[in-house]
C-alpha cells in the first residue's frame, strides 16, 4: 500500500512539473513569442531545473507542441460545450460551433499561438496533425452529421472541413487584428447557410451575433 502511495505521489509530482512547464511556456510564448523565449526563462518562470525541462520535453519545440496541443484541446472543448449532441439542428449546431470557435480564439495569445507561431514552429503538417485531433475533428463531425441528415448538400467531407476551417482561422486572425467580429460572424454564417440553401426557406435569415 505504501509503495502504491509513493508511486502515486511521484506521478503527481511529475504531472505537476509538466503542467508548470507548459503553463510557464504558454505565458512566455504569448508575452514574447516563441522565437524570443529562451529555455532558461521558461524553467525560471516554472520554478524547476533545466534538467526537469529536458526530462519531460526533448527541446523547446517539443514543449511548444505540448502548449499548442493543450490550446487546441481547449478550443475543441468550447465548441463541444456549445454543440451538445441532439440539442440542435445540424445547421444550428454548425452556427453555434462557429460562434464558439471565434469566442474561444479570443483568449489572450491563443490566435498567435495556434495560427501564427504554430505553423511557423511545427510546420503546416504538424499543426494539421493537432487540428485533426481537436478543432477540425469537431467540425468534420458536425459537417458529416449535417450531410447524413439530408439537410445539407453532400460534399467531400475532408476537403469541406479543410476549407471551412481555413475560413474560420482567417476570421479569427482578422478579429485579432481589429476587424469587426460582427462582420466576420456574418460572413461565416452566410458560408454555412450556403451549404443548406437548397433546404432553407427564403424567409429564414442567417443568425448574426455581435
Amino acid at each position: 500500500m505504501q509503495q502504491k502511495s509513493e508511486r502515486r505521489s511521484n506521478r503527481d509530482r511529475t504531472d505537476a512539473t509538466r503542467a508548470d512547464l507548459i503553463a510557464a511556456a504558454r505565458q512566455l510564448f504569448t508575452e514574447k513569442s516563441y522565437a524570443e523565449t529562451g529555455t532558461p526563462e521558461i524553467v525560471a518562470r516554472a520554478g524547476v531545473t533545466r534538467g526537469a525541462l529536458y526530462h519531460h520535453f526533448k527541446d523547446k519545440q517539443a514543449l511548444f507542441w505540448a502548449v499548442a496541443e493543450q490550446e487546441a484541446e481547449a478550443v475543441a472543448a468550447e465548441i463541444e460545450r456549445a454543440t451538445p449532441p441532439d440539442a440542435q439542428s445540424p445547421r444550428d449546431a454548425l452556427l453555434a460551433g462557429s460562434d464558439a470557435y471565434l469566442d474561444a480564439m479570443r483568449a489572450p495569445g491563443r490566435t498567435r499561438l495556434l495560427l501564427l507561431d504554430g505553423p511557423a514552429v511545427l510546420g503546416r503538417a504538424g499543426m494539421d496533425e493537432i487540428d485533426k485531433r481537436h478543432g477540425n475533428r469537431t467540425l468534420r463531425e458536425g459537417l458529416v452529421a449535417a450531410m447524413r441528415s439530408g439537410t445539407m448538400r453532400k460534399l467531400p467531407a475532408d476537403a469541406l472541413t479543410s476549407l471551412l476551417a481555413a475560413a474560420f482561422d482567417r476570421a479569427a486572425l482578422a478579429i485579432d487584428a481589429g476587424e469587426s467580429p460582427r462582420d466576420c460572424r456574418a460572413v461565416l454564417a452566410a458560408l454555412i447557410d450556403g451549404l443548406f440553401e437548397n433546404n432553407r426557406p427564403s424567409s429564414q435569415q442567417p443568425r448574426i451575433r455581435a
